[in-house]
Parts: C-alpha cells; sequence; structure tokens
C-alpha cells in the first residue's frame, strides 16, 4: 500500500465516524444549523482504536499526521486534524506538537487557539452576527471573501443587563452562553454609561499575570495570580470611550490597554504571551474590581500604562470627506456600510514605536449588513480579545453619543 493511500484510507476512517454523529471533544468543532460546539476534553473513538491505525508504528503515525496537518489546511477539510487528535493521548500529543499556533500558522484549529495571538504574517478575517431578539452575538471565522458565507462557529456572547453595569458573557458554546458553563471562557464588563470596559478572562493568561485595579488615575498592582483567585475573573484589558461632543455625528475615539500584553510585542523579535492549554477548575469568581472611581469620562483619567510596560491601542482617526460630507477609513474593501461602531485600531504613539509598526491595523471592526459585521484581527491580539473589544462597540454609550 502506498503512502499516499494510508492517507485516503485513514481520512476516509475518520469521515466514516464523524458522519456516525461522533463529537469531537477536543476541539469547538464546525459549525452547522445546530451550531454544535465540542470542548477541549480528552474522547476515545472506539471504531478507530480498534481499526488497523491503533497498532502504527509512531515514526509511521508521526509522519501520516504530519501530512494530514499540512493537506487539511482551511475549514472544513481541517476537521480531519481535530478527528485525529481525538482519537487517543498519544495522537492527541502527536497533533500538539504538529498543529503551530496562529501566530506561526494563521490558522485556528483548535479551542485554545482562540486565546493565541494572531498571525504575524496575514489577517485572519472573521465577522460577527448579531441576533437582536436574544441580544446573542455570534463570531465565525470567515471561510471566503463573502461575510455572509457559511463561516467557521468560534465564539458566541451574549448581553446581560444589570443595574450598574452590563455584562457580556463569551463561550465557545452557542447554545450554553453562561458564566456556570464549561464553556465559559471570558466576558465583558460595563460601566454604567458605557464609556469603560474591562474585559475578563475565565483563567490567567500567563503564568505570571498580575491583577490590575484602578483607582482615579493610580494603577495600583496587586501580587501574582495565585490559586486564591479561582479561574473567572481575570483582567486581561480595558477599554474606555472619550466624550464625544459632537453626539453621533462625530467619530468615536477609544482607548485599549492590554494588560496581559507587553508593549515590546510588536517590536521586532517582540513576545506575546500564549496561553497552551485551558485550565479546569472551579468557574466561581472573585467579587469583580471596580474600575473607575473617577466620574470623568476623558481619555486623559485613563490610568498610564507607560510605566508597566503594556501596550496600548487607540483608534485611528478617521479624515473628513468633503464631497461624501462624513468621516472614512480605509477598510480595504471589508466595510461597505457606514456606522458609528466602525473602528480601526493601532498601537498608540505612547507605545514609542513609530513608522509602519504605527500604521499597521491590528484590529479592524465594521458593518457589512444589518446585522452582519467583520473582524479582522492579527497579532498580538487573539481572537477572544478582539472579539470582546468589537462587543464594547455595540454597548450604548449615553455620554458618547
Amino acid at each position: 500500500m502506498s503512502f499516499k493511500s494510508i492517507i485516503q484510507d485513514m481520512k476516509g476512517e475518520l469521515g466514516s465516524i464523524s458522519r456516525k454523529g461522533f463529537d469531537v471533544k477536543f476541539s469547538y468543532g464546525m459549525r452547522s444549523r445546530s451550531h454544535r460546539v465540542v470542548q477541549d476534553s480528552s474522547v476515545r473513538i472506539d471504531a478507530l482504536k480498534q481499526s488497523c491505525w491503533a497498532n502504527m508504528p509512531p515514526e509511521l503515525l508521526r509522519d501520516v499526521l504530519m501530512r494530514i496537518e499540512a493537506t487539511e489546511d482551511t475549514w472544513p477539510p481541517r476537521k480531519n486534524v481535530v478527528a485525529c487528535a481525538g482519537v487517543c493521548r498519544s495522537w492527541r500529543e502527536i497533533m500538539k506538537e504538529i498543529v503551530k499556533s496562529p501566530e506561526f500558522s494563521g490558522k485556528l484549529t483548535f479551542p485554545i487557539s482562540l486565546k493565541q495571538p494572531g498571525s504575524r504574517d496575514s489577517v485572519l478575517q472573521c465577522y460577527i452576527k448579531r441576533n437582536r431578539s436574544n441580544q446573542t452575538y455570534y463570531l465565525y471565522l470567515g471561510l471566503n471573501q463573502v461575510s455572509t458565507d457559511d463561516g467557521k462557529f468560534l465564539l458566541a456572547a451574549r448581553k446581560c443587563r444589570r443595574p450598574t453595569c452590563t455584562d457580556y458573557i463569551i463561550s465557545l458554546n452557542s447554545e450554553d452562553v453562561s458564566k456556570g458553563s464549561s464553556t465559559y471562557v471570558g466576558k465583558l464588563r460595563s460601566n454604567f454609561l458605557g464609556t469603560k470596559f474591562t474585559v475578563y478572562d475565565a483563567q490567567p493568561p500567563n503564568a505570571g499575570a498580575r491583577v490590575t485595579k484602578c483607582r482615579s488615575t493610580r494603577l495600583v498592582n496587586m501580587k501574582q495570580v495565585s490559586p486564591r483567585f479561582p479561574a473567572g475573573n481575570y483582567p486581561v484589558s480595558h477599554i474606555a470611550y472619550e466624550l464625544n461632543v459632537l453626539g453621533s455625528r462625530g467619530p468615536r475615539r477609544m482607548q485599549c490597554v492590554m494588560d496581559a500584553i507587553p508593549a515590546r510585542a510588536i517590536e521586532p523579535g517582540g513576545v506575546a504571551p500564549t496561553q497552551t492549554e485551558f485550565i479546569h477548575g472551579s468557574l466561581d469568581s472573585f467579587p469583580s474590581i471596580p474600575f473607575f472611581r473617577s466620574k470623568s469620562t476623558h481619555l486623559e483619567s485613563f490610568p498610564s500604562a507607560l510605566g508597566e510596560g503594556l501596550l496600548v491601542l487607540r483608534n485611528k482617526a478617521p479624515r473628513w470627506h468633503e464631497q461624501l460630507q462624513c468621516w472614512c477609513l480605509n477598510f480595504n474593501g471589508r466595510v461597505t456600510v457606514a456606522s458609528v461602531k466602525n473602528f480601526q485600531l493601532v498601537a498608540s504613539p505612547e507605545n514609542g514605536v513609530a513608522g509602519q509598526e504605527h500604521e499597521n491595523v491590528i484590529l479592524q471592526f465594521g458593518k457589512v449588513g444589518k446585522d452582519v459585521f467583520t473582524m479582522d484581527y492579527q497579532y498580538p491580539i487573539s481572537a477572544f480579545q478582539a472579539f470582546a473589544i468589537c462587543l464594547s462597540s455595540f454597548d450604548t454609550k449615553i455620554a458618547c453619543e
């Protein structure tokens, strides 16, 4: 039997198992009509374990899996890579070594990919669909240039209004978007005015992550994350919108301080923290830390991150188009409908960057239909961070508009 036929037979068997209805629990699965999502946990696929592939020599097995990973580089065929990782522990470990993070591969494969920095060399193109009836937002990976295509489901968020704030609960499961779910990955919380937001991760962004809080204009560091802070509320970024004196007629001004990403990450040779696996544990959260005590809504009251060396992002200022009589930004064809929600984020001059690094768009978000928005992001932020930032644009801003 030739090597090519071996790979084809393995793909065929994986495909037949998929058609019989098993759920590969190692990944979040392909989008279907039911938006099926699968979690990160080991699975036994008895049908495949009992086949001839179970006793394949390790060297040959690795070679076969490497070829499958190399050829199945787009969705939906990439589901075969996920299926291989779900066979057993040994297959899973091999696939974890073979599959590179989005930073180097430009691909989203396993759930943890959503918490890892985007590609350095290309932009990951996604889109968000809004369901007004149940205040839910769905993030998909675009499979082609059409933003309304049958994309690959990634994340879901549900808006929860509270007396003094608004929460957006973010989950890997589109059908169970709750904080008590095993698929809960984080949340976005706004203040009452909808001008300041905190992004919380369900687990520490890295081993040495710090929990920070702000009082007026001071940034106070707490001790390193420890077991006494159970998974559920680790602040990883803060977003602030400035008062807009022109109301809805003028562009918004926003700033993001990325608590988990150092400013040097965008410099040549810089490195951004990368999560490698989900931490399973209690989903109980410690009490939320108040973000701002000051009532000011100006960006000047936003705590400076310069002393901490944190990455700061600001929206790229649009230009006024005299003929069209509107504010304009070049979205390279990815945004087609004018909206105050549209924005592009670049590294702030406060980071000390200049030239191309300052002009490089790290995240852009814009409207293309009644309830459809594109979301394009790249290194050093992750899909989860990008999605949370975009959710802040949906929230009503009483003081800004």
